[in-house]
C-alpha cells in the first residue's frame, strides 16, 4: 500500500479530471482513504479510494520526493473495481 503526502496539481490535471466529473477536493480525499493501489504502466501507481459515498480510481506518477505523486487522471470506479472494494469492506 502506497502513502500520499501530496499531491501536484497543474491546470492540465484539474482540466481532465473535471472532464470526468471528479474534483480536486475528491481526488485528494481518495489519495487519504486509499483502500487498495496497484502498479500500472510507464512506473504509476492506480489507487483506488473513497471520497466521501464515492469510490475512485486514480493514476498517479510518482516524482523524486518520497510519497508525492503528480496526477494523471481520475474517474469513478470501475464495476469490477468497486466490486472488489464492496468485498475488502465486508471482509471482518
Amino acid at each position: 500500500m502506497i502513502k500520499v503526502k501530496k499531491l501536484l496539481w497543474d491546470k492540465w490535471n484539474l482540466e481532465h479530471i473535471k472532464k470526468h466529473g471528479v474534483t480536486k477536493e475528491e481526488v485528494e480525499g481518495a489519495g487519504k482513504a486509499i483502500i487498495f493501489s496497484v502498479q500500472a504502466y510507464n512506473n504509476r501507481v492506480r489507487i483506488v479510494g473513497r471520497a466521501g459515498k464515492r469510490i475512485l480510481s486514480v493514476i498517479l506518477n510518482p516524482q523524486d520526493k518520497a510519497h508525492v505523486y503528480y496526477v494523471v487522471t481520475a474517474r469513478d470506479a470501475s464495476k469490477k473495481e468497486r466490486r472488489y472494494i464492496y468485498e475488502i469492506e465486508k471482509s471482518p
